[in-house]
């Protein structure tokens, strides 16, 4: 059984600590325990009730109805709940709970039962994307441990994989190659495999170097591709200390060629980019998709 701080439950929740603490005053929402040295915990099953709340909370429901509720009352409720934003949410509170867990078979039921409804395009836009994007949050603030992230990732590889193998390679070239990499030091691909498999279905050519590519590598690739477009996604690599850096040596290496680079990421949000740059950087994975991808 696995433990959570108050905070963790915020972070995984999105319902801010103080407002956890006064439903459990009020309501006796939670019943958190405490160890051999009097500190506050909380278990697996305290955060998939407050995911629950959660989610009857979007839907308008009073925190003191939802109190009185059991658990089987409460998923009985938010699986008749027909709005496609609730069900979303559904999924993704489901899939923490199998990272959680470690249970394959609850995260293939998810995408088995989003897959009879919606094809694999949606799944990655409204489900994967926003999930890894969580999962990178609870991935750097520590509130997951590397293997609960190191076992979902691989089952989302798996998935990507074996879509991308049954995809078409596209042998057009209308329109500029798409070369997907991650900077040295990064091997979080799970986003850039999404791209990729989207690039195949959209008919677009594309190059999948994958991770920690070194930049003497990008200057190669842009001498044998030169309107070629680099598409890469930070989720540690560069550090924020040094993503400055990185931005402003791209700008420096690539400014007198014809290619591209669409970045994104959380490493990357604040950098400066030149108005005259070849590099873009976007402030979600869909804007990076929606972009290289009209």
């Amino acid at each position: 059984m696995q433990q959570f701080s108050i905070k963790d439950l915020e972070s995984f929740t999105g319902i801010k600590a103080h407002t956890i603490r006064i439903w459990e005053q009020r309501y006796n929402l939670l019943e958190p325990q405490r160890t051999s040295t009097n500190i506050r915990y909380y278990t697996d099953n305290d955060l998939k009730h407050l995911l629950n709340v959660g989610v009857l909370i979007d839907n308008g429901y009073k925190i003191s109805r939802i109190a009185e509720m059991t658990e089987v009352e409460m998923t009985a409720i938010i699986s008749k709940l027909n709005t496609e934003d609730t069900k979303e949410q559904h999924y993704l509170n489901l899939l923490k709970i199998s990272m959680l867990n470690y249970d394959e078979a609850l995260f293939c039921s998810v995408v088995d039962a989003y897959l009879a409804d919606h094809s694999v395009d949606r799944i990655f836009e409204r489900l994967f994307m926003p999930f890894m994007h969580q999962v990178g949050i609870l991935w750097l603030t520590s509130v997951i441990c590397p293997a609960q992230e190191h076992f979902i990732s691989n089952l989302l590889r798996q998935k990507l994989f074996s879509w991308i193998d049954q995809s078409p390679i596209s042998v057009d070239d209308a329109k500029p190659l798409l070369v997907m990499f991650l900077p040295q030091g990064e091997i979080h691909e799970i986003s850039l495999l999404l791209f990729h498999y989207m690039a195949r279905q959209k008919g677009r050519k594309s190059i999948f170097l994958g991770q920690s590519v070194p930049f003497e590598d990008l200057l190669q690739i842009s001498q044998k591709y030169p309107h070629a477009q680099f598409v890469s996604y930070s989720t540690t690599s560069p550090s924020a200390k040094n993503a400055q850096q990185y931005i402003d040596r791209i700008h420096r290496e690539f400014s007198n060629s014809q290619v591209k680079f669409h970045l994104g990421g959380k490493m990357l949000q604040e950098v400066k980019v030149p108005a005259d740059s070849c590099v873009t950087v976007y402030t979600s994975g869909g804007q990076l998709a929606e972009s290289i991808f009209i």
